[in-house]
C-alpha cells in the first residue's frame, strides 16, 4: 500500500513559495484573527504563525477575548480590509457560539481570503473561475497530483459535505474530470455508495467512520479527519482519523493521521496568501501556480 504522505509535498509547495518570494519586491502580510483561548486553536494558530514566518512571510496574529463582540470583531475586519500592507486575513474557527461565522466570512475582502471560504471564492469557483480556493480541498488535489494519482473519468465518493472541505472538494474534482458523489448522514445505503469508489474521500469529523467493508479493494482513500481520543502518557492528544487502521489492508494508497492531509492545508494557507499578494498588486507570477 501506497502511503500518501503530506509533508514531503508539503515541503515542494514551500520550495516554490520560496523561488517566488525571492524575485518580488515585498514581502507577503498574513493576518490571523483568534478569539479566545480553545487549545486547538491556539495551537493551530501557533502552527501557521511559524510555518508562515520560516518562509519568510510576515505574520501577526491578532487575539482577542472569548467575549469580544460581533459588532467589533467586524470593525476590526474592516480595519484589516482597508488596510494596503495586509495581503491575507483568516479568522480561526470555530468562533464563540455568540459569533455569526458566516456573516464574518462574508465582511472579509474576498481579495485576502487566504482561506477560501468567503461566498464570493465559493461562488467562483463552482463557476471555474480564479478563485483564492480552499485550504484543505486544494491540499487534497495538490497531494493527489504530487502521487500522480489520476482523477479524471474516476468515480470519486466524498463523505461530508461541510463548506469546509466537502462541497469546494467536489468542485475541483469536477474540474479535474471526475464523477462525483457528496454522501453525508442522510445518505441512504452509504457502504454500497463508499465502496463505488475508485478515490474515497472521508471528511466527517467521526473516528473510525469509514471501516474495510465500506472500501472498493484497491480504491485510493483520503482521510481528511482529525480526532482527538485522548492523551498519552506524556500528556500529547492522540489524533485519528475518520478511516479505520484496518482499511490499510484493503486500500491500494492511504493518506496518515496525522502527516497527510494536515500539513497540506497549511501549506496551502500559505500558497494562497502569496498569490493574494502579488493578485493584489498586480503582480505577474514569475512560475505557474501548480494546482
Amino acid at each position: 500500500m501506497l502511503e500518501l504522505a503530506g509533508p514531503p509535498v508539503a515541503e515542494t509547495v514551500y520550495q516554490e513559495l520560496k523561488a517566488q518570494l525571492a524575485q518580488l519586491p515585498f514581502v507577503p502580510h498574513l493576518r490571523v484573527v483568534r478569539l479566545g483561548e480553545d487549545p486547538a486553536s491556539v495551537a493551530y494558530v501557533r502552527l501557521k504563525d511559524r510555518q508562515a514566518r520560516k518562509l519568510g512571510l510576515l505574520s501577526q496574529v491578532d487575539v482577542f477575548p472569548e467575549t469580544l463582540s460581533q459588532e467589533a470583531l467586524l470593525h476590526h475586519i474592516a480595519q484589516l480590509n482597508a488596510d494596503p500592507g495586509v495581503d491575507g486575513i483568516l479568522v480561526q474557527s470555530p468562533v464563540p457560539q455568540h459569533i455569526d461565522f458566516n456573516a464574518v466570512l462574508e465582511a472579509i475582502d474576498p481579495r485576502k481570503d487566504v482561506d477560501g471560504l468567503t461566498p464570493t471564492n465559493a461562488g467562483r469557483l463552482w463557476m471555474g473561475l480564479e478563485a483564492l480556493e480552499s485550504c484543505t480541498p486544494a491540499g487534497v488535489m495538490r497531494l493527489l497530483a504530487h502521487y500522480q494519482i489520476p482523477l479524471a473519468g474516476k468515480e470519486v465518493v466524498i463523505v461530508g459535505r461541510s463548506n469546509l472541505v466537502g462541497k469546494p472538494l467536489a468542485a475541483m474534482m469536477l474540474r479535474a474530470h471526475a464523477t462525483v458523489t457528496l454522501a453525508h448522514s442522510r445518505t441512504q445505503n452509504l457502504v454500497e455508495v463508499c465502496r463505488r469508489a475508485d478515490i474515497l474521500v472521508a471528511a466527517v469529523g467521526k473516528p473510525g467512520l469509514i471501516t474495510p467493508e465500506m472500501v472498493r479493494p484497491g480504491a485510493v482513500v483520503v482521510d481528511v479527519g482529525i480526532n482527538r481520543v485522548g492523551q498519552n502518557e506524556k500528556g500529547r492528544d492522540i489524533l485519528v482519523g475518520d478511516v479505520a487502521p484496518e482499511v490499510a489492508q484493503v486500500a491500494s494508497a492511504l493518506t496518515p493521521v496525522p502527516g497527510g492531509v494536515g500539513p497540506m492545508t497549511v501549506a496551502m494557507l500559505l500558497r494562497n496568501t502569496v498569490w493574494a499578494a502579488m493578485r493584489r498588486r498586480g503582480v505577474t507570477q514569475p512560475q505557474p501556480m501548480v494546482r
